[in-house]
């Protein structure tokens, strides 16, 4: 409990009790290319001949068996899951959207109740889709009739649009009985309608954390994540703004005493949010890299914790300082 465990998930998930876990909220591996459960830091983050057509930047390149592959891999994933969360307990799981179907199919298939996808928008983000001039340079032809190609096939690009959007499922372990009941025997199953969002506004399955329009920020909009959030030694690829976790936390947890667990705990955000609203939480993840950031990201609460009980102290005895002298 409270801790971070650097090993293979399907090793440490037989470990845990069943229905021992309140809440689930990870951000696996997208199987988009060196981005599968064999995913590896340096080769991902090796940015040596991206711009050439054979050696393509982590999760550009297609292949219609990474959705066969993400799909059993992650079965045995959410057969592993359902089996610890409590009865009722909560699943949110970020995907691609390309193979969003295969990973919520997969967690349908283990038993789950798929209650809803949340997404998270954004506008910022690179455009993937190339152009073929690379290709066309290579036709056996004349130069003229390469430059009249490259013309007709001027803005026509592979099949690759921004992408502005992550989807979460949302999923759920099955309750016993009446939503009422699991509630009052494993304090888990409802979700918490106080909390706002935006401009104090219901809660929404559609988030933000930057500010896109008056009517999307006044509807949807979370906190900005801060420049120290992430932290400058933080390397991880995809690190998710803290303020989507909290929300999905403060969301669906309602005991004091809840556990949260993230088994791809990457840089340690969904554990960092639970420290930082009080819950119980177990992080696991393969790479030693990342466990060492996300453990240094929760000794940073610590420390900010005790550099606001110290200013305290000081703010309190430089007012009876000052009481004192009035007297």
């Amino acid at each position: 409990m409270n801790k971070i465990i650097c090993a293979d998930t399907l090793n440490v998930l037989p470990q845990i009790e069943s229905d021992s876990i309140d809440i689930i909220i990870t951000d696996p591996p997208y199987f988009l290319d060196k981005l599968d459960n064999q995913w590896n830091h340096e080769e991902v983050s090796n940015t040596r001949n991206h711009y050439i057509v054979k050696s393509l930047p982590a999760g550009m390149k297609f292949e219609r068996e990474q959705g066969i592959k993400f799909y059993n891999w992650y079965l045995e994933i959410a057969e592993a899951l359902i089996r610890i969360l409590k009865p009722g307990g909560f699943f949110f799981s970020f995907s691609s959207p390309r193979l969003y179907h295969r990973m919520a199919s997969a967690i349908d298939d283990a038993g789950f109740e798929i209650r809803d996808a949340f997404i998270w928008l954004y506008t910022q983000n690179q455009a993937k889709a190339m152009s073929l001039n690379h290709f066309i340079d290579k036709l056996e032809t004349d130069k003229s009739q390469k430059s009249m190609i490259k013309e007709k096939l001027n803005g026509w690009k592979t099949p690759q649009i921004k992408s502005c959007f992550e989807p979460i499922v949302m999923a759920q372990k099955p309750t016993n009985g009446t939503y009422l009941s699991n509630m009052l025997n494993h304090a888990v199953g409802l979700i918490n309608t106080n909390i706002r969002i935006g401009d104090k506004m219901y809660p929404a399955n559609v988030v933000a954390v930057d500010n896109i329009h008056p009517i999307i920020d006044k509807a949807f909009l979370l906190p900005k994540p801060s420049k120290k959030e992430k932290g400058n030694y933080n390397i991880h690829k995809t690190v998710k703004p803290l303020a989507i976790c909290e929300y999905l936390i403060q969301l669906s947890a309602f005991s004091e005493d809840a556990v949260i667990l993230d088994p791809f705990v990457g840089s340690g955000t969904t554990v960092v949010a639970a420290k930082k609203l009080g819950k119980k939480y177990i992080g696991i993840d393969s790479n030693r890299e990342y466990v060492k950031i996300a453990e240094r990201r929760l000794k940073e609460i610590d420390n900010e914790r005790k550099y606001s009980l110290f200013k305290n102290d000081h703010h309190n005895l430089d007012r009876i300082h000052l009481e004192l002298r009035s007297h």
